[in-house]
């Protein structure tokens, strides 16, 4: 059994982690929304795509203007926040296990449970933790992230009214594994993007804790090694970016694998059709030959817009969290 302080800290990383991760996806809500319509359709998603290949006409979302001007005209504004729900009951429990089990890990690798301590440990060390926290909370939360894209990309008509619905028809057709579908895709796209978003947040931080320094040792001030408010925004936008850029084509593969065999209306455009892909290796293949290298960056433009103040959010409020409940336990 582990001693109070220790069972305190996991308690008070994962609280944080939770809240800030609620916070987040909600304010990003939108732009995930749109990013998943583009990366389920089979089609292109551009306008120039289009008239490229002389297919005028035969897109639902061709920008993410006018997919926006096109969810609000059907679905109005809660059209955007569609499958939040479940979205929370995703991330809220995610961020909770992968900020805990983060902290545990860097606790380790440094000897220390003080969060000052861990910016002294190998970057390498950052990138590593960072990826195996993230593994940790995506088995633990990946039912309600397949929920989420369902009821997310199902459009209107719904298919599913509500989130029981869906689960139950699920395990109905798929079974218990279809809670499960595109795992795989998603193991492989997390460590190295929760990796490189911990480690880069990290290096970031660093970087500009040595400036903070530097600049206080040239203007004979007290040395304050805290970041300021700001300072952590610019290290959370710089690591959601960097690390969704690299990942993206994984996350459509997942994506695709989630919404197997869902019935969507047909001005949607074709579907994805049940045990379309072998694996992840044939769905890539199969992507790259019929879509071309753009259908495996589809949604990237709403994605790294939303990344960049997804990642600034959760890693501000978590700071701040972390700090005030901090306070309170000591």
């Amino acid at each position: 059994m582990e001693e109070p302080g220790q069972l305190n800290r996991a308690l008070l990383d994962a609280t944080a982690g939770a809240v800030s991760g609620g916070i987040s996806r909600t304010v990003t809500s939108p732009l995930d929304v749109i990013k998943i319509r583009f990366q389920v359709q089979l089609e292109p998603t551009s306008s120039w795509a289009l008239i490229r290949k002389d297919l005028s006409g035969s897109s639902k979302y061709t920008g993410m203007f006018q997919a926006t001007k096109e969810i609000f005209r059907e679905e109005g504004l809660p059209g955007f926040w569609r499958g939040n729900v479940p979205a929370l009951l995703m991330v809220m429990p995610y961020t909770a296990i992968q900020f805990a089990v983060l902290h545990k890990l860097k606790t380790f690798a440094s000897g220390s449970s003080n969060s000052a301590d861990h910016l002294n440990i190998s970057p390498y060390l950052s990138y590593v933790s960072g990826g195996l926290a993230g593994c940790a909370a995506t088995v633990g939360s990946y039912p309600f992230d397949l929920l989420r894209t369902l009821l997310a990309s199902q459009g209107e008509p719904k298919v599913y009214p509500n989130m029981r619905s869906a689960l139950f028809d699920i395990l109905k057709t798929r079974g218990f594994s279809g809670l499960y579908a595109g795992l795989s895709p998603t193991l492989v796209e997390i460590i190295p993007y929760a990796g490189l978003q911990f480690g880069t947040y990290d290096t970031f931080k660093r970087s500009i804790m040595a400036w903070n320094r530097l600049k206080s040792s040239n203007t004979s001030s007290t040395t304050d090694d805290s970041l300021s408010s700001f300072q952590l925004l610019i290290c959370g936008l710089a690591a959601g970016t960097c690390a969704k850029l690299v990942c993206h084509p994984l996350d459509v593969v997942k994506k695709r694998f989630q919404i197997e065999g869902l019935q969507r209306h047909p001005k949607y455009g074709a579907r994805v059709e049940h045990r379309a892909y072998r694996n992840m290796f044939d769905a890539l293949h199969r992507i790259l030959k019929s879509e071309g290298w753009h259908g495996l960056y589809k949604g990237i433009v709403p994605s790294t817009i939303k990344a960049a103040p997804a990642g600034a959010v959760t890693f501000v409020v978590y700071e701040f969290t972390s700090d005030w409940l901090e306070s309170i336990l000591t």
